[in-house]
């Protein structure tokens, strides 16, 4: 009976991870990014871009000498910084509701300069770092308006504008979420036993609170792509845990016999919320 109960489980294994090499293959997801918003720029619209310390990030690199420019990029080119960063011939046209959005290999290290047409004037940043594999950032231009900040000078305040609350909320949403449909179908199993019930809740609150604690520390610093790759194989993790330790505990605290029942209600509520997940997160982006 026991080595009935190990051939099943390791079939099992098998068949979950069966698609994993097409997924962790893949390298078709997205890249990092840097976006910066502007508040207090009124109607006003002017240009900007993110100054590299290196000469190159990704394809963007320094003006060659050769490629056209026009009168804006001319004016960038020919900015020269006390730091000595590049420009890397990137340009976007900003406004209140305009931003600055790299989103294809951006410098890890950078300022923001703007340049304004109608004053024909830059403002920089100090020194910037991405703090995450999507770093958002916001730059208050009232000052700028008001004429109380020097040209040329770093004076101008950048804030990092993660939207933390939000990830807080979504955290909360899939453990809650996830739970309820594994203690869903525990019921569904005809699992009534309040001590049966008590072992599930809490191992299954156990593995989704360290499961999403790690899929948020990974979304957070490597983005979409390695967070959905790395969504499935800890999930196989949370079945094959689950799965033994109801294998093994689900008798001890009740009168049933071992079977193949823990087993196999392991792989069904993980396999549903997976799927449940990936459903969600088409109806409430942001969510899963």
């Amino acid at each position: 009976m026991r080595k009935g109960r190990l051939i099943v489980t390791i079939v099992l294994i098998a068949v979950l991870t069966a698609a994993l090499p097409a997924v962790v293959m893949a390298d078709t997801g997205p890249k990092p990014s840097v976006v910066v918003s502007f508040t207090g720029a009124g109607d006003e619209e002017f240009y900007g871009t993110l100054l590299s310390k290196n000469d190159s990030s990704g394809p963007a690199h320094v003006w060659d000498g050769k490629e056209e420019t026009t009168e804006i990029s001319r004016k960038f080119i020919e900015y020269k910084d006390t730091d000595g960063y590049y420009f890397l011939q990137n340009l976007w046209e900003c406004s209140a509701d305009k931003n600055i959005e790299w989103t294809y290999f951006p410098p890890s290290e950078f300022k923001i300069l703007l340049y304004f047409p109608e004053s024909d004037s830059f403002v920089v940043s100090g020194a910037c770092e991405t703090y995450a594999f999507d770093s958002y950032y916001t730059i208050d231009l009232t000052s700028v308006r008001n004429g109380t900040v020097e040209a040329g000078t770093p004076t101008i305040e950048v804030r990092k504008n993660y939207d933390y609350k939000w990830e807080i909320i979504s955290f909360f949403a899939r453990v809650i979420i996830t739970i309820a449909i594994e203690m869903g179908i525990a019921l569904l199993f005809g699992y009534r036993n309040k001590k049966i019930l008590m072992l599930l809740a809490v191992v299954n609150a156990a593995t989704q609170v360290i499961l999403n604690v790690l899929l948020n520390i990974i979304n957070y610093n490597n983005g979409s792509q390695e967070y959905t790759t790395m969504y499935i194989i800890m999930e196989v993790l949370v079945f094959l845990i689950e799965a033994i330790i109801f294998d093994i505990f689900i008798p001890k605290v009740s009168d049933e016999e071992r079977n193949f029942k823990p087993v196999i209600y392991a792989l069904v509520a993980n396999a549903v919320s997976f799927g449940a997940g990936l459903g969600l997160s088409h109806l409430i982006p942001g969510i899963f």
